[in-house]
């Protein structure tokens, strides 16, 4: 809700709208009154009588005009108020969500809950007379202006708090936490949403930190409007959401009051647009435009990683992707101006740089300011996906022939997609959705012996394994859809949402293997400079969300929670330290603060062997070897189950080290990567564990996974694999390559072990008009399986993605 937002509601009130006459003209008017009836002391208290009468009919008039104000406000939004209007209503639906979870978790001592309902009565009446007392001494002893009208228009926004918040309850009718059962429906003829205690306390805490604005001040009001609303949670009153709602009403009506009958002459401080944006039309802030992220499926990171490599730019962060289109720009007019210096000036460089400023043309024109309003239709393609010969379609147990596909489904046959994405930005917001039309074939059920062994290795009855056949898939699907908005260079999305955690294309943490998940993620798009000493550390960007998984069989719907920070501590070397944690769902740990916190911070709980639901610690780096950093990359990630750190038990943990070269000598134009990686556990006698440690826990048994989609590197439990692949630059959009991967399964997980190996060969090219073409064959020799096949198996896939792209076009 914006308290008018519109751009004339910036400047101060005039015409004929009610205004609190101040105290000091008041008062001037009085004296001039009784000079001019040359009034004695017995007419005095006439003036003074007639005096308050004026204040209480301007008092009654601007609560008639507050309510009118508060009311309309919603007509006078502005796509600036995204910046704060769209995090409110975020935090709202995750509180929503979370609501239920609350209750179960609150003590049920009658003792303590009246405790807990006392202070929030006693804290509230506290702030109300305060308000009032500051009125009374500035009336009768100080005779302070400030003071004076400090006093009345905290009362004057505690009054539309209140009528406001009664208006809206009693319409929203939401059961309160000790109605039924906990549940929090809304429209049952209840009054918990939202709370008047809360809306009450931060309107009249909103009125004194702005009149006034010292640290102490706010540090106080505020600290007690929290203590209250929290207070109103713990004592079973409100759920969450109530008093977070409450809140907002409660300070934006402040605000608004503050705002509109504030004299300046009396002291305080000023006030500033909701927003916060007072950029003009001609030159706004990157850092605070809505920008989409870049698919990462698109040929632009390959290009920024080979101009990284090249020498081309220094202040990439290569361990957090997807990176926005203004971001990309960026790197890109980088790169540009060290061609233009003469650094590591080669023609394929500067063929590629001149590409990507074709392809971020519009965002390049806003690095310098411009009004950010667009809408686009990025791309509308089809896929065919053929395979013949029996592929691997499990990659948490078996193995995966397609993988980092965005968790679409696939069987021998013929696979398809048919789909499109649509982008636009407006100021600091920004949207995108990619929807797909797919398909997928029927396939057999899986052999009595599979389902055993799959039961055995997740700890589960074999009841709870799917073992009939695999039906045909007809769906629609959203993949990367979302809105967001930019908070001065932290950008806040909502929806869909796919994430690559490190400096490859297959991280060990999080990877496009999935489907997009839905989340609520906070995110730096471009570097910055932590402050003070800290600033040694050199570029950071950090990420973190909170989403659900979907299609989990053990837990459903658990929820999932990630931080990553990276580190670009010298120009040479990249570190990133990241953590994801999987909570809730039904049968598994409950949502609660305790363990909500001892998640986070890896502390078991009193009386509990293990660390609240399921998590997991990466770190990662890219190195550019010093004196051939322009030809030799060193990157990698590593991963633990429940440690803090890999580093914490570097044996036992699996390590994915990867090398780049950027160049080969004598051929300019190919690049080269090899990794490998194992998630054999070391520290055992024998190098196995049965598939219990890595990628698994004892009450998330498939927490790994999304979509039962491996979340991380499709190596999977208990195994091994050695991946290269060599590109040859055609052009900036013209791409061959050439991939081999080695892969093996510990007989100590699967019976039999298992050992494959893939050849594939994939093409890219820019056709006329926009429309390209991508290409890949893969040829998968299954040499040894006993579980899954009775002896050497093969099959061949070929997939064919035939496009149009308006920004190929350029």
């Amino acid at each position: 809700m914006s308290m008018t937002c519109d751009a004339d509601a910036q400047s101060p009130p005039s015409g004929d709208a009610p205004v609190l006459v101040p105290a000091k003209a008041a008062v001037q008017e009085t004296s001039q009154d009784m000079a001019a009836n040359d009034m004695g002391p017995a007419g005095d208290l006439t003036v003074e009588s007639r005096n308050e009468n004026e204040l209480g009919m301007s008092f009654l008039k601007n609560l008639v005009a507050d309510q009118k104000a508060i009311w309309s406000s919603p007509a006078h939004l502005r796509w600036d108020d995204a910046t704060w209007l769209f995090p409110l209503t975020t935090a709202t639906a995750i509180l929503f969500s979370t609501d239920r979870a609350v209750p179960p978790a609150l003590s049920t001592d009658p003792a303590k809950l009246n405790r807990y309902t006392s202070f929030s009565n006693y804290g509230l009446y506290s702030m109300a007379g305060a308000g009032g007392g500051i009125y009374l001494w500035s009336r009768f002893i100080s005779h302070d202006d400030r003071q004076r009208e400090t006093g009345i228009l905290a009362t004057e926004a505690a009054v539309n708090s209140l009528a406001m918040d009664t208006a809206l309850k009693y319409s929203f009718g939401r059961a309160r936490p000790y109605e039924d059962q906990g549940r929090g429906k809304f429209f049952q003829g209840g009054d918990s949403f939202p709370s008047d205690h809360s809306a009450m306390a931060w309107s009249i805490a909103s009125v004194i930190a702005h009149e006034y604005p010292s640290p102490l001040t706010k540090i106080a009001v505020y600290g007690l409007a929290t203590a209250i609303s929290a207070t109103r949670v713990a004592g079973a009153q409100h759920f969450p959401s109530d008093v977070l709602v409450g809140g907002a009403i409660g300070w934006l009506i402040g605000w608004q009051v503050y705002r509109t009958h504030h004299d300046p002459e009396v002291g305080g401080s000023g006030w500033e647009p909701l927003s916060g944006n007072d950029d003009t039309e001609d030159h706004r802030d990157r850092h605070k435009m809505g920008s989409t992220f870049v698919p990462l499926d698109s040929w632009v990171y390959d290009a920024l990683e080979r101009l990284v490599g090249l020498g081309l730019v220094h202040t990439a962060i290569m361990g957090l992707k997807p990176w926005t289109r203004i971001e990309c720009a960026r790197l890109t007019e980088d790169a540009g101006e060290a061609l233009g210096q003469g650094s590591a000036l080669n023609e394929e460089a500067a063929q590629l740089q001149s590409r990507l400023e074709r392809e971020f043309g519009r965002e390049i024109e806003l690095l310098s300011g411009g009004r950010n309003l667009s809408a686009n239709l990025d791309s509308v393609y089809a896929r065919a996906v053929s395979i013949s010969g029996p592929p691997l379609t499990d990659g948490y147990h078996f193995g995966q022939t397609i993988a980092y596909d965005y968790g679409r489904p696939f069987e021998r046959g013929t696979n398809g997609q048919v789909g499109g994405s649509f982008s636009a930005t407006a100021g600091p917001l920004a949207f995108y959705v990619r929807a797909e039309v797919q398909h997928a074939p029927a396939a057999p059920a899986p052999a009595s012996e599979v389902v055993s062994v799959i039961s055995m290795r997740d700890g589960v009855a074999a009841s709870q394994i799917p073992s009939g056949p695999v039906n045909a898939i007809d769906r629609v699907s959203l993949l990367d859809a979302y809105a967001l908005v930019n908070l001065n260079n932290w950008q806040l999305t909502i929806g869909n949402q796919s994430l690559s955690w490190a400096p490859g294309p297959d991280s060990m943490m999080w990877t496009n293997n999935i489907e997009p998940v839905h989340m609520v993620r906070l995110v730096n798009p471009e570097p910055f400079y932590l402050p003070g000493f800290l600033s040694h550390l050199g570029p950071v960007r950090v990420d973190q969300f909170v989403g659900r998984l979907e299609g989990d069989s053990y837990i459903r719907r658990p929820f999932v929670f990630g931080q990553k920070i990276n580190l670009k501590l010298f120009p040479f070397l990249e570190l990133g330290f990241g953590r994801r944690t999987t909570l809730g769902g039904e049968g598994g740990d409950p949502v609660t603060f305790r363990n909500v916190l001892h998640a986070f911070i890896g502390k078991q709980l009193p009386g509990n062997v293990s660390v609240p639901g399921d998590s997991e610690s990466e770190m990662d780096w890219t190195f550019y070897v010093p004196r051939v950093r322009k030809y030799i990359v060193l990157y990698g990630d590593a991963y633990a189950e429940d440690d803090v750190l890999p580093l914490e038990n570097p044996a036992r943990n699996p390590w994915h080290p990867g090398v780049y070269l950027t160049r080969i000598p004598g051929i300019p134009k190919l690049d080269f990567h090899i990794e490998g990686v194992s998630t054999e556990q070391n520290g055992i006698v024998g190098g196995g564990n049965g598939g219990y440690f890595n990628y698994w826990n004892s009450t998330y048994r498939d927490g790994n996974t999304n979509g039962r989609n491996l979340i991380g590197n499709t190596v999977g439990r208990e195994g091994r694999a050695i991946r290269l692949w060599f590109t040859y630059w055609i052009s900036p959009q013209d791409s061959l390559q050439v991939l081999y991967k080695h892969s093996t399964v510990s007989s100590d997980f699967i019976p039999g072990g298992g050992n494959w190996q893939d050849y594939g060969l994939k093409n890219e090219m820019q056709l006329h008009g926009g429309m390209y073409v991508k290409t890949e064959l893969q040829y998968e020799r299954i040499s040894r399986y006993p579980l899954l096949f009775s002896g050497p198996q093969a099959n061949f896939s070929a997939i064919l993605e035939i496009g149009f792209s308006p920004e190929r076009k350029k």
